[in-house]
């Protein structure tokens, strides 16, 4: 269990939830300290898909969450020449979409006009009345949400892999982890460990006994400062 300053004890496996308010069922809300890698690879034209037939490489953009919408701080590409049939990766999430205060994250949303289709979509809206509107409608029927006119949902191809990543300072440097990785994936093995964590945009000590490998499965979030030897 962890004790946060108002005495609320939460299970290790549910602090990503609680922390985005709501998980996975409704979208991870994305909060500072956080960034979408999105990766989209690239075929031949008219070719399917999936598999190595066809396969021309990827493109790689990342985002970071901003106070005020999305920034993009990278982008890498491997495609000699992209096709002209699909979207460099940059413009798969739009310049509007990327101006939002709120946005929730669904690693895969099913689609039933495109034969259930699975695939990652961002919602992103500027209240968060507006954004958890957007959500339950999502849920009901994705395929109106995420028409080709929605200006509020970023649908992302089959061929394409998005990662949500998040900022923690280790010893004073600047990492970006997977969401979901533990205080033991960046810590092994500690003699001694320190983790502060951001409440209410304050950095927080949190008690940890190093020499407890228990204690080592607490999922890091966005923003904490370890400093461990």
């Amino acid at each position: 269990m962890i004790r946060s300053p108002e005495a609320k004890e939460t299970a290790f496996p549910e602090v990503l939830s609680r922390y985005s308010d709501v998980g996975p069922a409704q979208g991870w809300l994305l909060h500072a300290y956080t960034e979408l890698r999105v990766e989209n690879a690239y075929y031949r034209e008219g070719a399917p898909k999936r598999g190595l037939d066809g396969f021309l490489g990827t493109q790689t953009a990342v985002y970071r969450v901003r106070d005020r919408g999305l920034q993009l701080i990278s982008v890498r590409s491997d495609v000699a020449r992209r096709p002209a049939d699909q979207l460099p990766v940059e413009d798969l999430i739009g310049r509007q979409k990327r101006r939002y205060r709120y946005y929730r994250y669904f690693f895969q949303i099913v689609f039933r006009q495109k034969s259930d289709t699975r695939g990652a979509v961002l919602l992103g809206a500027d209240s968060l009345d507006e954004l958890n509107r957007l959500v339950v409608r999502l849920l009901e029927d994705p395929d109106a949400v995420c028409s080709g006119t929605s200006q509020h949902c970023a649908a992302f191809p089959v061929a394409c892999t998005v990662a949500l990543q998040i900022e923690v300072s280790i010893n004073g440097v600047r990492s970006v982890v997977g969401w979901g990785n533990t205080l033991g994936s960046v810590a092994e093995h500690p003699r001694t460990l320190k983790l502060s964590r951001l409440d209410n945009g304050v950095l927080t000590p949190v008690e940890v006994d190093a020499s407890d490998p228990n204690a080592l499965r607490l999922p890091l979030l966005p923003g904490d400062r370890i400093e461990w030897e």
